[in-house]
């Protein structure tokens, strides 16, 4: 109604309605494009309502209605179906029209007994005076039908499903309607395109359509058997060939089904079904006999066709019976949208053919590998997976041929189930069966194997695969496979610091032919900017990403393209782009469900933004609950990234025992792999667990094996970790200074890595050592960190429930008597900082915790003596606890972050509800002004 409301002939029929003038407005349509509802909609004019309204529906035996004179909205629905008394009668209104009639008249243009006359022959003599307009009813965008699929479906609505529904419905409004309603109740969590296609063909379509070709002469009705076999819109002679009719018959019957709205002409030249999903219940309708020999015609005509879309041409010798002419041309069809890197589009086109049990096994050992390629460099299909599975059973099928189909399940099982255990066996078996065989394809495996991220294998390990693949691609004389071990070589280089990385990725062959080097390029610059991303090369990590997104949608490398998205969010994570990126990690995950793999960097970043937002129960479900991958599934670098997180929230709940139990076991994960880079992010958390729970020597050797580990290699991120390391360990031994030095270090190397996050927490660290002026350690640091000790069960500050309202805690008896120097005044000013930084960002968590250790060191503010009156608005400290309360911690959580006791936590939260009228603590962010 948007679009009515804003229409030329508004303005004029509003005036009509308001006693001055008179206007007849046109409103054309096919059917399902929405009249009736354009009528409903201008009956609720504002000006309408001191209007008469004449309803009036065509053909329906009405008792005509009184008119008369005065201000008047005329309402005539279906006027193709008008009686010739109801013409003549509408007739007599337009042509004598009184002052202030607003007449509306819906049709359906290819209904019309003359077309382009609503009322008929002659045409209506319409007066001088009478405005005139016509409206035509158009389809829905693509747009709109996204927002219409986002109405009903909302989130289940993917992106093909809206695709699909906007092109099988011509973009028809009550089409769309018809088929988001039977979307709807048949749909579970997701809407994809398979589910459009098997809601079917609406009732209201199939009848309106079935009722249309009925109408039409017995002879004229194989041009729409043509068009519905077809399936898309096609030039005349085209389509008068398929249905196996002369020139000038063929032109009658054509005509006939234009005449009588069957057929349209969808662009110039070209005719078909308006909504694509007609030509579907006609199809169905066509007799069996008829039917196959109208799939001949059209094969022999579309193989014709220059290029030749050998995909329709084995459909339709396929509806013609012709099997041995169909797997030839699913054969040519799959290999030219592999040549063109249209991924998805084999997959899917060999998916259905292998499917068909009665396909003979020469012609699946043709066929099968074709499927496992593309897959490999497509997104994951389920259905793919079982087609492979059971073609490597087959016993008949040649040992070269079932080690091709193996190499590829595994890169599959691997890279896209996320099943490594079953990937790694395929791989290997694939690697015994093609032998010296087929030498190329050997390669292949044993690079995949050589690939450093899984955890299996140990970096010496997959050096050793590296160097025997590389050594049959240089005896062999495959391009691809040299492209391959490439790829593999300069993304190792960049995991491990070596130095001539630059040069190897480099020389990826970007513009290589044939077209499976480029597809290895791709991989090697995704993977190389993952590499670069671990090792805190973050530039040169953009640099990368850009040129492997660019490459990998220019080939369709699909599964490529989606790896490399979820590196830009990690990117983006230590960039602090924070603004959206949760959202963006939600969608990620929906669009990658079924892939654990390809979701992981997505999982991770959407738990560390509820840690630092305070949300610790939505913190755990995103890095461990369903959907999150098991650490023996996912790559080395994230997996002990997750466990540097989940370390860092055991430490923040106190929970000592699980804390050092998941850094044991995350470091020595990473100790027999050998990359030491990939525990940047693991480091300073695994450290403190383990000084923490009582065991400082050990820690003190995770430092030193850290420091040994990094000896010679480029490793920014993990330098920074050094110092982040050292500064807990010396800050636990409570050597102030020393610690104060060592979290200055971190925190000028992360300065410089431009990581604002970790640069606050390292500055906080710093400013917090320097602070401390001597006070005394037992076990841990005084705020060390998230998990820091509260000063003792009795000694929190507002222990009795008495903190001070306005949220300034009293300063240490010691700072009193001291007062700040240069020293302790640049520490509060960094702290300050730190706080900014943290809020800039929405580290709601942290900025909590920063302004709780500020509070206690800077000067008091000079007040009036009693507490200050904040009537019904927050306190300061209410609004402190109100916000991370409404994030889901518990008492006890925020007693930890602030610095209070949980008696005290529960007296905040208690006024904070009772002063916004908050129904409960999640309502709490929302309640408060």
């Amino acid at each position: 109604m948007a679009a009515v409301r804003r229409s030329p002939w508004t303005a004029p029929l509003r005036l009509a309605l308001g006693g001055s003038g008179s206007v007849l407005v046109l409103v054309e349509g096919c059917a399902g494009l929405g009249k009736t509802r354009v009528l409903h909609g201008l009956s609720g004019l504002p000006e309408a309502a001191e209007a008469r309204r004449i309803p009036w529906r065509c053909g329906a035996a009405q008792e005509r209605p009184e008119t008369g004179g005065g201000p008047a909205l005329l309402l005539v629905d279906d006027a193709h179906r008008a009686t010739p008394q109801e013409r003549e009668w509408l007739r007599g209104l337009l042509e004598r029209p009184w002052e202030g009639l607003a007449a509306v008249v819906a049709y359906r243009p290819e209904e019309l007994a003359t077309d382009g006359l609503p009322l008929g022959a002659p045409a209506v003599s319409y007066p001088p005076g009478l405005a005139v307009f016509r409206h035509r009813l158009r389809p829905w965008s693509a747009d709109r039908v996204r927002r219409a699929a986002a109405e009903v479906l909302g989130e289940r609505a993917t992106h093909e499903a809206v695709v699909r529904l906007h092109a099988c419905s011509g973009g028809v409004p009550q089409v769309v309607a018809d088929l988001l309603r039977a979307l709807d109740a048949g749909t579970g969590s997701r809407c994809t395109a398979a589910d459009v296609d098997a809601a079917g063909v609406p009732v209201r379509l199939a009848e309106l359509v079935l009722s249309r070709t009925d109408a039409l002469a017995a002879a004229d009705r194989p041009v729409v058997w043509a068009a519905a076999v077809l399936g898309e819109p096609a030039g005349r002679d085209e389509l008068l060939s398929v249905a196996g009719m002369d020139g000038a018959r063929g032109r009658a019957a054509l005509l006939a089904a234009l005449a009588g709205a069957v057929l349209s002409e969808v662009s110039p030249g070209r005719y078909g079904f308006a909504v694509p999903l007609a030509a579907t219940a006609v199809r169905e309708r066509v007799p069996g006999p008829v039917r196959e020999d109208v799939h001949g015609r059209a094969a022999r005509v579309l193989a014709r066709r220059r290029p030749v879309p050998w995909a329709e041409v084995a459909r339709h010798r396929g509806g013609a019976g012709r099997r041995k002419g169909w797997l030839k041309a699913v054969e040519k069809a799959a290999l030219a949208a592999v040549e063109e890197g249209r991924h998805q589009e084999a997959i899917g086109l060999l998916e259905r053919t292998l499917a068909v049990r009665e396909v003979p096994a020469r012609h699946r050992a043709r066929l099968a590998p074709l499927l496992a390629r593309s897959a490999v460099i497509g997104l994951r299909s389920d259905q793919t997976v079982e087609v492979l599975t059971q073609a490597v059973r087959d016993p008949g099928l040649p040992v070269d041929v079932r080690g091709q189909l193996r190499l590829d399940l595994g890169l599959m099982l691997a890279n896209q189930v996320g099943d490594l255990a079953a990937g790694m066996r395929e791989l290997e078996a694939a690697v015994e069966e093609l032998g010296e065989v087929r030498p190329a394809l050997t390669s292949r495996a044993m690079v995949a194997l050589a690939m450093p991220e899984w955890p299996t294998g140990t970096l010496a390990g997959h050096r050793e695969w590296l160097r025997r693949a590389a050594g049959l691609a240089r005896a062999g004389d495959s391009e691809v496979a040299r492209a391959a071990v490439a790829a593999n070589h300069a993304s190792l280089a960049v995991a491990c610091g070596d130095p001539q990385a630059r040069e190897l990725v480099a020389a990826l062959p970007v513009d290589g032919l044939p077209a499976g080097c480029r597809e290895h390029a791709a991989r090697g610059l995704c993977n190389a900017a993952d590499a670069a991303l671990w090792r805190g090369s973050y530039r040169w990590s953009e640099e990368l990403l850009s040129a492997g997104l660019d490459l990998s949608a220019r080939i369709g490398a699909s599964y490529t393209e989606q790896t490399a998205q979820g590196t830009r969010l990690l990117l983006d994570w230590w960039a602090g782009r924070w603004a959206g990126l949760g959202e963006r990690c939600e969608r990620f995950v929906a669009e990658t469900a079924g892939m654990p793999v390809v979701a992981a960097d997505a999982h991770l970043v959407r738990g560390m933004l509820a840690f630092v937002q305070g949300d610790w129960t939505q913190a755990v479900h995103w890095l461990t609950a369903q959907g999150a991958p098991a650490p023996e599934c996912t790559r080395m670098p994230l997996a002990a990234a997750t466990a540097g997180a989940l370390i860092r929230l055991a430490l923040v709940r106190d929970d000592l025992p699980a804390a050092a139990e998941q850094a044991r076991a995350a470091w020595t994960a990473v100790a027999e792999k050998g990359i030491w880079a990939w525990a940047a992010e693991l480091a300073p958390w695994a450290v403190e667990a383990v000084a923490r729970a009582g065991d400082p020597a050990a820690a003190r050797r995770m430092a030193a094996e850290f420091v040994r580990g990094l000896a010679g290699q480029d490793a920014p991120s993990a330098r920074a970790a050094v110092a982040w390391s050292r500064a807990v360990l010396e800050e636990y031994e409570g050597r102030g200074p020393e610690a104060a030095g060592s979290y200055l270090r971190a925190a000028a190397a992360y300065r410089e890595l431009a990581r604002p996050y970790a640069w606050a927490l390292t500055t906080e660290g710093a400013a917090r050592c320097s602070l401390a002026d001597g006070a005394e350690h037992s076990g841990a640091p005084d705020g060390a960190s998230d998990g820091a000790a509260r000063g003792g069960a009795d000694g929190a500050p507002g222990e009795n429930g008495n903190d001070s309202e306005d949220g300034k805690d009293s300063a240490d008896a010691e700072d009193g008597a001291d007062g700040e120097d240069g020293g302790r005044a640049h520490a509060v000013a960094s702290l300050r900082r730190c706080v900014e930084q943290y809020t800039e960002l929405g580290a709601v968590y942290d900025a909590a915790r920063a302004r709780t250790l500020l509070r206690s060191h800077q000067p008091p503010e000079v007040r009036r003596p009693g507490r200050p009156a904040f009537d019904d608005r927050l306190s300061p400290r209410e609004r402190e606890v109100a916000e991370l309360a409404a994030r889901g911690l518990m008492n006890r959580e925020i007693a930890v972050v602030l610095h209070l006791s949980p008696r005290t936590v529960e007296q905040h939260v208690a006024r904070a509800l009772r002063k916004t009228g908050a129904l409960s603590r999640r309502d709490l962010l929302r309640a408060a002004p």
